[in-house]
């Protein structure tokens, strides 16, 4: 999901299309705090580790 985010926001920027800059943004994001959550051990959606 990380990966997707950031591809959508280098996409977003070179093509100058505000909605993939957005989502690519909030993907990131989101990604970003269920890694953080799976790295400390908290358990996220029902899986220990968030890959």
């Amino acid at each position: 999901m990380v990966i997707l985010g950031v591809v959508l926001l280098i996409v977003g920027f070179l093509t100058g299309i505000s909605v993939l800059w957005t989502i690519g943004i909030i993907l990131l994001v989101i990604g970003a705090v269920l890694w953080l959550f799976g790295a400390v051990g908290h358990a996220v959606g029902g899986r220990r580790h968030y890959w």
